[in-house]
């Protein structure tokens, strides 16, 4: 752990947890500084390799914390100060936990004796975070920081990840500790070599239960295989292509697997999740055999238990927990990584006297999706793009055809992200949306890290009007760090999902989602960022390519005709309310 000190006998305990992130591969950390975080603000000065990226939320800090755990695999780090600062952060991380990204989460608390005992911003931080992170613990000797922070890294990476926090008492971090009694307790990277480095485990399925799941795919006759967070966590997406394609299994895809499988492959058929298309719905539905890899089959991915689902499943998870919870009478699970099941799941396939028993039938279903498929995305096309305001499949349609195949596309909750079943995603880990939390306010500051994390690589935020109203500070932060992202602006007026259910469930009444028409190219601008409007989607493809090409940020303000109706439209399945 190699780091400037300050002296040669003795060290900080801000010094402490700076260093520990460099051993631990930590290069940026996203916060907002407060009081209690300068000991960690002060070893962050001066530093090369451990820059501090400042948002103008703590939520915004959260949000880009969990990008970059995401698109990395990697910690995500994000800091804040006690009380109103850590409360900021709760619900960034929360979309962490759900869609388990490995986020280093740090708050800095009052002094140890002021604890819990009304002081300024007093609040209970470890009660806070308990429900929403894997392990929470508080720091009250700096002498514990490098153990507990590399106790912290392994909780976040192994088995599913997910975000972790560690609360410093403000005294253990101002306190100065003698060099050698901190070498003695792990910093340093001479006296542990061994520093930083995170295990990771792959553990494969018990041998007999892969051999009965191999056979259950051979004797049915429409398979269909459906991928969950955990394929791109795994890097499973090169394994489960050769498996599907080895078979003719048809693939979909859970948002958080979107990518994975490239969308335009022969054999994907697009998105379902809580929301979906008619295209992937049908594949499902019409088999008689669910693969569900890395798939926890949680309520968004099943639309709250009530899609239907084939009549058996075959589940593969890490997380042993999560197999049959559900579905217990009708699941075979394998317990392992997605990984390397699929490898042995192939193995098994491959090697088995039956495997040509059912290859007439799959060979027949896939013709007959991908004749679907077809149909299916002529009708998405099948949009006018001079119309003003224009339907959102314009604003998809234009994304679609001038976005690089490299892009990232980070979307925000509602709305847009509905509308990316329509995205196509070529690249596995360039498609971030919020899906578990479904927390607002997420693309303009996972955009913000997704460009930090490669300056050269486009990203393209997808966000709603309601969205940027809860984030529009950090247009600053995208100025102040240069960032060349192409903000695309879905403005309907409203905080459109909600307002489209509200009719869709109650008529012609909708209380509380209406805003006034804002300029927002012209408040991009005031940031220092080009601001344009579109009103067709000739207009958002002329403006794309202007801030593609310029290098430099950018703000398409698109007006679309918010009646296009995620709830109603035919080329979308109908997410289950409670109350439907």
């Amino acid at each position: 752990m190699s780091g400037t000190l300050t002296s040669t006998t003795t060290v900080t305990g801000g010094q402490l947890v700076v260093d520990t992130l460099r051993a631990l591969g930590v290069d940026r950390v996203f916060g907002v500084p407060g009081g209690q975080t300068l000991a960690i603000m002060d070893a962050i000065y001066g530093q090369t390799d451990v820059a501090f990226t400042a948002t103008r939320h703590e939520g915004a800090a959260a949000c880009a914390a969990d990008a970059v755990g995401r698109l990395s695999h990697r910690l995500g780090v994000c800091l804040a100060t006690t009380g109103p600062g850590a409360t900021n952060l709760l619900t960034g991380v929360g979309g962490a936990m759900r869609d388990s990204s490995p986020v280093l989460v740090l708050t800095c608390n009052n002094r140890l004796n002021e604890i819990a005992r009304d002081d300024a911003q007093n609040a209970d931080h470890i009660s806070l975070f308990r429900p929403l992170t894997k392990w929470t613990t508080l720091v009250a000797d700096p002498l514990m920081i490098p153990r507990v922070l590399q106790e912290a890294a392994i909780r976040a990476t192994a088995g599913c990840p997910g975000p972790v926090h560690i609360d410093f008492a403000r005294d253990a971090l101002e306190a100065k500790v003698p060099l050698a009694a901190a070498q003695a307790v792990g910093y340093g990277a001479a006296a542990n070599p061994r520093a930083g480095r995170v295990p990771v485990s792959r553990p494969g399925a018990d041998a007999e239960l892969v051999a009965e799941a191999a056979a259950l795919i051979l004797a049915a006759e429409r398979p269909v295989i459906w991928l969950g967070n955990g394929v791109q966590l795994s890097g499973a997406g090169e394994a489960v292509t050769r498996l599907a394609e080895s078979l003719d299994l048809p693939i979909v895809a859970t948002f958080n697997a979107l990518g994975a499988v490239p969308t335009d492959h022969p054999n994907a058929f697009g998105p379902l999740s809580r929301m979906g298309t008619t295209l992937a719905r049908e594949a499902v539905q019409g088999g008689d055999l669910l693969i569900a890899i890395g798939n926890s089959m949680n309520a968004v991915s099943t639309s709250r238990w009530q899609a239907p689902l084939p009549r058996q499943i075959i589940q593969i998870d890490v997380e042993a927990a999560n197999i049959g919870l559900n579905y217990p009478t009708r699941t075979l699970g394998l317990a392992g990584d997605a990984r390397v099941v699929v490898g042995q799941l192939s193995a098994a396939l491959e090697a088995s006297p039956d495997r040509a028993v059912q290859a007439t039938s799959r060979a027949a279903r896939l013709a007959d999706l991908a004749t679907q498929r077809t149909a299916w995305w002529a009708a998405v096309d099948d949009v006018d793009m001079a119309a003003a305001p224009m339907s959102p499949l314009a604003v998809m349609r234009a994304l679609n055809d001038e976005t690089p195949d490299d892009a990232c596309m980070v979307v925000d909750a509602g709305n847009p992200g509905i509308w990316t079943h329509l995205w196509k995603v070529r690249q596995p880990n360039l498609y971030l949306k919020p899906v578990g939390f479904g927390n607002m306010g997420f693309a303009l500051p996972a955009g913000i890290a997704a460009q930090l994390l490669d300056r050269s690589r486009p990203v393209i935020a997808l966000i709603g009007d309601g969205s940027l109203g809860m984030t529009m500070g950090d247009l600053e932060t995208v100025v102040r760090e240069r960032l060349p992202i192409c903000i695309v602006l879905m403005n309907d007026l409203a905080y459109g999902n909600i307002r489209q259910e509200e009719l869709h469930y109650y008529g012609d009444r909708a209380i509380g989602v209406d805003f006034v028409d804002v300029d927002y190219a012209a408040i991009a601008r005031g940031f220092g960022i080009a601001g344009h409007r579109a009103d067709t989607g000739q207009a958002l493809v002329a403006a794309m390519r202007t801030v593609l090409a310029s290098g430099a940020p950018g703000l398409i303000d698109t007006r679309i005709d918010g009646d296009v109706s995620v709830w109603t439209h035919p080329l979308l399945v109908k997410p289950v309310t409670a109350g439907s």
